[in-house]
């Protein structure tokens, strides 16, 4: 399996089921369910490590109880911690996150853990495979650096000219710009630069399109009553890492990761659950 580098934020998720959908500017009942380990590092992460790749995780959290709690959960899930920051006088991120009967989920972010510096540590990482799942600007020029040494798949947003050196820029169409709908591969090259070679969007229940310079592939989704979309896009992106680094042809890895991400939203989870991974896994063949 493959080494696959992630950088990406580690949440304490506290999670509310709404008794109905969120109403802006009334009153809304709801009932806690707890707090759980989330944010689009781990989302990510540990799905590919049940599914036996080696996964380091770059991230950081505060010096507090939530900040440890959620650490020794990754290392218990098999991820490699190593690169974990702790940063002295911050918070650990923290997301509420509300759902309602339909699975749809509201998320107010409380927060973000933020390093003063880059983290430079992600060169000295061996990796097969990086994935970014940050808003941060300031690291395109270690992402430049990395892409000479392996292929990198990042999130869109951030969508600011040349500040995400990518081969592959994942996106979900409800957060971009019309612009970006408009010519998406093109608007990845502005993101990306010349290593672009695909843009993949998500299309929630419609599927997914891939655009590549000079072809698109598209795929359906599979019709299921959702349970709970969080963490469904980072699910998707996940069975896509693992398609490509088990040498799916990018037709297969959307099927792959299609599969991953709907199979998410019916799981009551921030993350797909490994016995889920294993199955899909198993009975992919890859």
């Amino acid at each position: 399996m493959a080494r696959i580098l992630v950088l990406g934020t580690i949440a304490q998720d506290d999670v509310v089921h709404l008794a109905q959908p969120l109403q802006h500017g009334g009153h809304n009942q709801g009932t806690g369910r707890g707090i759980r380990l989330g944010g689009g590092g781990p989302n990510t992460s540990i799905p590919l490590a049940a599914a036996g790749h080696k996964v380091t995780i770059v991230a950081a959290v505060g010096p507090d109880e939530p900040g440890e709690r959620l650490t020794r959960e990754l290392l218990a899930a098999g991820i490699d911690i190593d690169q974990i920051a702790v940063v002295s006088g911050a918070a650990t991120t923290r997301s509420v996150i509300m759902i309602d009967d339909e699975g749809e989920r509201t998320i107010v972010n409380l927060g973000r853990t933020a390093e003063a510096e880059p983290p430079r540590r992600l060169l000295d990482v061996p990796a097969d495979l990086t994935y970014v799942r940050s808003r941060v600007l300031d690291i395109a020029p270690l992402l430049a650096e990395k892409a000479r040494h392996c292929p990198i798949v990042a999130h869109m947003p951030p969508w600011e000219a040349g500040c995400r050196p990518a081969q592959i820029l994942v996106a979900s169409e409800s957060d971009l710009e019309p612009r970006i709908l408009a010519d998406p591969f093109g608007a990845g090259r502005n993101v990306s630069g010349d290593l672009l070679e695909w843009v993949v969007i998500t299309r929630g229940g419609q599927g997914v399109t891939a655009y590549g310079v000079d072809r698109r592939i598209s795929r359906p989704a599979r019709q299921v009553k959702t349970v709970d979309t969080v963490g469904a896009g980072d699910a998707f992106a996940a069975g896509l890492l693992h398609g490509l680094a088990s040498g799916q042809a990018m037709p297969d890895a959307l099927d792959t990761a299609l599969a991953w991400g709907t199979e998410a939203t019916l799981w009551e989870s921030s993350m797909l659950p490994a016995e889920a991974v294993q199955r899909l896994v198993a009975g992919s063949g890859s």
